[in-house]
């Protein structure tokens, strides 16, 4: 009960007056998922529900309020704002003065070829280098892209999955060229390759084999580089395929549940790699709800990681996650909202106690990023951290009625989209029937559809729109760098020790039809300048190439 009166006495007295004389805007409100939302949340939205065990306090079990007893008090979040295109000279360039902006952290973009594991040179690639991301063909690539940043200083996020040991091998070659100690090199690779066969299509490898890198890379890490991130489990991308909220959260944990299934089937144990698992989630436009979303997904996560897998270390439970801005809510239409939108899913993140952000530039919707909106992006983050006061209080919603109760709802909900994956056997035998990939067209289509019958407005797109609206400048990366490029690669080949490089390629492939760890021998190869494409062609002739599934 809220005071005296429950919240069906004033519903049907005192709002029911006000809506009998004044109709609402709406027959229905509703989340931006869909989700029916109650015109007001009292304490009886929260019958039964124990504060104590449900919420507990910042830095401790079951993390609902934080992972981190201090949270933004003690240290900001991370501001890594996503960057990468043409050539590594360039890319260099734009990491210099994001830093110099005041960027906490790097990550990096990487064009298509680069993210299928071709090498610039492949005739499949032609148009596409260094359009949508920075082309990496080799370690001197990855040389020249972080040249004059020490990596020991330094955090890097590097959104790369099916060929992600290649490039965290260049990654490390790099950083011992630079003298760091491997032990003290900190960053992430994303290397989820589940969320590739929904929703995105970067795959490379079938399931097995692909399931085979990713436990190599925490077997690897775990025992030469602690402090890396081995594998950034991803929602973002499944909820910029169309998925609700609800979605998002299931099917990121779900993922979460199969890696971690798979690390203990390959004789790894949960404490020793659990602790350096990290996510990323999609910061959508529905303030609430996405507040809420990031409140279920680390108390959900707890209850898995020692319910399910027994972890005994609380670090393997804490569920620490990045979060980017919504890339599929920004419009071509009037772009300056954007800024408007990023504001708000980006204080949504920090609400929801993310641990490292990205804000989307304005023109995004157009293009890749001008530096101006790369930077309004940036100086985002930095008022909301410095000028709002919400990094001041840690977990400032907590106790909210309506945040409460969304977030019990979406952990109902995930907890039940979860279990119904259990039933069908996991993650992979869900995405191989295709039953995952319905579940996010069936969710996109329902949004599109209320789009266009005007039932949820997009500001500037069906409500609010400009006549003769003039085109922002855009970014345009013309044909010079991949030429640039391609003359790059026939150096690096003509300068290597060719016989080295088929020496090292040779032992990767004897060694990818047995079960030993591959990272050793990637690192081998990639120190010899043997090429992305080499070494992915030298896999794809032992394992295949991944089938999706034709019809859903």
């Amino acid at each position: 009960m809220s005071g005296s009166r429950s919240k069906a006495d004033w519903e049907k007295t005192t709002y029911g007056k006000a809506t009998a004389k004044a109709p609402e805007r709406r027959e229905e409100f509703s989340a931006f998922s869909g989700r029916p939302l109650d015109p007001l949340y009292t304490a009886d939205d929260l019958a039964g529900m124990d504060a104590d065990k449900a919420l507990g306090y910042p830095g401790s079990a079951p993390f609902t309020r934080g992972v981190q007893p201090t949270m933004y008090r003690g240290r900001l979040w991370t501001m890594r704002q996503y960057a990468g295109f043409s050539t590594p000279e360039e890319s260099n360039k734009r990491y210099k003065l994001l830093l110099a902006q005041g960027s906490t952290g790097l990550s990096v973009a990487f064009d298509l070829p680069t993210q299928i594991g071709m090498d610039s040179d492949d005739e499949r690639a032609l148009g596409e280098v260094g359009k949508v991301g920075v082309a990496i063909d080799s370690l001197r690539d990855m040389e020249v892209l972080f040249d004059g940043i020490p990596l020991d200083k330094v955090t890097t996020s590097m959104t790369i999955n099916a060929p992600a040991s290649v490039l965290l091998a260049m990654y490390l070659a790099v950083a011992e060229k630079q003298g760091a100690d491997l032990r003290k090199v900190s960053g992430t690779i994303q290397n989820d390759i589940l969320k590739e066969y929904i929703a995105r299509g970067t795959y490379i490898f079938p399931p097995g084999p692909s399931m085979r890198l990713i436990t190599d890379i925490f077997g690897y890490c775990a025992k030469h580089v602690p402090e890396w991130n081995t594998i950034s489990i991803s929602g973002y991308h499944i909820r910029e395929a169309g998925s609700t909220a609800a979605q998002e959260l299931a099917f990121t944990l779900a993922d979460g549940v199969a890696y971690v299934q798979a690390a203990v089937d390959a004789g790894l144990k949960v404490d020793d790699i659990a602790s350096r698992l990290a996510f990323f989630f999609n910061g959508h436009n529905d303030f609430l709800e996405e507040i809420a979303k990031f409140r279920a997904a680390r108390r959900l996560w707890h209850r898995i990681m020692t319910e399910r897998f027994g972890a005994k270390d609380p670090r393997s439970a804490m569920l620490r996650f990045h979060t980017q801005t919504a890339g599929s809510t920004l419009t071509a239409q009037q772009p300056e909202n954007n800024v408007v939108r990023v504001a708000l899913q980006a204080l949504a993140a920090v609400l929801g106690g993310t641990q490292s952000l990205h804000t989307n530039s304005m023109d995004e919707a157009l293009g890749l990023p001008t530096e101006k909106a790369a930077r309004i992006a940036l100086r985002t983050q930095q008022i909301i951290a410095q000028e709002s006061g919400v990094a001041a209080t840690v977990d400032p919603v907590a106790g909210s009625y309506a945040i409460e109760a969304l977030t019990n709802d979406l952990e109902r909900e995930a907890t039940e989209l979860i279990a119904a994956i259990d039933k069908m056997g996991g993650m992979l035998r869900a995405i191989e029937k295709g039953w995952v990939q319905a579940q996010i067209q069936e969710a996109a289509y329902r949004f599109q559809r209320e789009v266009e019958e005007g039932e949820r407005t997009v500001v500037g797109v069906n409500d609010f729109a400009l006549e003769n609206e003039k085109p922002p400048e855009l970014l345009k990366i013309d044909d010079g760098p991949e030429k640039a490029q391609l003359a790059k690669l026939q150096r690096v080949k003509a300068e290597r020790d060719g016989a080295a490089v088929k020496t090292k390629l040779a032992a990767l492939g004897k060694a990818a039809k047995g079960t030993e760890n591959l990272m050793p021998l990637i690192l081998d190869a990639v120190k010899a300048y043997a090429t992305l494409g080499e070494i992915c062609n030298t896999l794809r002739a032992e394992w295949g190439e991944y089938t999706p599934v034709a019809d859903l």
